[in-house]
């Protein structure tokens, strides 16, 4: 095998809750992963050298050490003295900084790539494992799930079972706006002590997704970064305040931002309020996404 071509999908976080602040630097939290449709496209092309290369058609990732992906393709030859190399060629969909998961996506799917680009067969709960130790999210992706409980820093995955039939449609607006995660976190644990104290209830969620009761999960929806996002970076309050005018009681901020999603109803409906939102919000940038 010389080449594979890979969609490397974005994530939303259907809940997130910040529960303590660990001895590491990093956050103890509970949160709700979705795969969404959203997707770069990863070509993974075999070197019989041992040279790891990026290429990607977006200025702000970087192409070199400090790229998930190229990490993900470092550590895997370390781990198992690996003497072949490969170029990894991104292209870009998912808004970088936007809380969508697209770097820790293009890791995964890299880890998953190699596996078989390179004959490695390891198991996807070691694939999972040396993911954690790259980035929080990357776990998730491992697993390949449409929705999944997230614990620790992210990275103890556990898929939950019997929604496979389940799919969403979203509306998803990024503005153009780079969050700063750990401006993000920091600025949570000034707020926290004020902050009313959010509850995140996976199971309850669970069972309102395994009955599609889309009108509950607006009560359930909560995102424990909101607050603190929306203190340091408001364009992504105001996409919010715009998405409840507009009769959207279904949406959430995802990860740390500056993404905003809502629930719809159908494609149609989808189809219709992107190209009214487009048409009336020039420099947002606004995709139609499904669960995946």
């Amino acid at each position: 095998m010389q080449k594979l071509i890979l969609n490397s999908y974005a994530k939303l976080n259907l809940g997130l809750i910040v529960r303590s602040k660990r001895k590491d630097g990093y956050h103890n939290l509970e949160t709700l992963f979705e795969r969404i449709s959203l997707a770069d496209k990863i070509i993974l092309k075999f070197r019989r050298d041992n040279c790891i290369r990026i290429i990607c058609n977006d200025p702000q990732v970087p192409q070199d050490q400090r790229n998930l992906a190229y990490k993900a393709a470092l550590l895997l030859q370390d781990r198992f003295q690996v003497d072949k190399g490969v170029d990894i060629r991104i292209v870009k969909r998912i808004p970088v900084g936007a809380g969508l998961g697209g770097g820790s996506s293009n890791a995964a799917t890299v880890f998953l790539g190699l596996n078989k680009l390179w004959e490695l067969n390891l198991s996807l709960k070691v694939l999972a494992k040396l993911a954690g130790e790259i980035g929080s999210d990357v776990a998730f992706f491992i697993y390949k799930c449409s929705f999944a409980q997230g614990l620790g820093r992210g990275e103890r995955i556990k898929p939950l079972e019997n929604l496979e039939n389940l799919r969403f449609w979203h509306i998803l607006v990024a503005p153009k706006l780079h969050v700063a995660t750990p401006l993000v976190y920091n600025q949570w644990d000034r707020l926290s002590p004020r902050l009313t104290r959010a509850h995140l209830d996976v199971k309850i969620l669970h069972l309102c997704l395994k009955g599609a009761g889309v009108s509950l999960i607006s009560k359930l929806l909560v995102n424990d970064l909101e607050k603190a996002t929306f203190k340091l970076y408001p364009a992504v309050e105001r996409i919010k305040k715009y998405f409840i005018r507009l009769g959207l009681e279904n949406c959430l901020m995802s990860g740390s931002g500056s993404s905003v999603f809502a629930i719809v109803g159908s494609k149609k409906e989808g189809l219709v309020l992107r190209k009214n939102i487009v048409k009336k919000n020039k420099s947002w940038r606004v995709y139609l996404a499904e669960t995946v």
